[in-house]
């Protein structure tokens, strides 16, 4: 759960960024959850939009997601939405080592 002052700083943060993932007429899929975690997992706060055509509405879309990949709604805002989950730094360099050595 994130405080209103943490919720405040990732909000101007997303300010900036692009959503990445779309959701549209199909809803929320496997592939749009592992997207998301994916996402989540390399840039910690991701910025998504949802189609007019899609059958979810965009607080369903959020709180499915952020339920699916235990992460935190940091904004809700007409059709676009903001999650955020903190990862592991040092999983991510473990993760980046492994990537360099079968690479070699």
């Amino acid at each position: 759960m994130l405080t209103s002052k943490e919720r405040a700083e990732l909000r101007a943060k997303a300010q900036k960024i692009d959503a990445i993932i779309q959701i549209g007429k199909e809803g929320i899929s496997y592939e749009t959850v592992q997207t998301a975690d994916q996402a989540l997992f390399a840039r910690e706060l991701i910025k998504l939009s949802v189609l007019e055509n899609s059958p979810l509405d965009t607080k369903e879309a959020a709180n499915i997601l952020a339920t699916r990949t235990n992460s935190d709604i940091v904004q809700v805002i007409g059709r676009k939405f903001v999650l955020y989950k903190k990862t592991d730094k040092e999983a991510k360099k473990e993760l980046k080592k492994l990537s360099k050595n079968k690479s070699k």
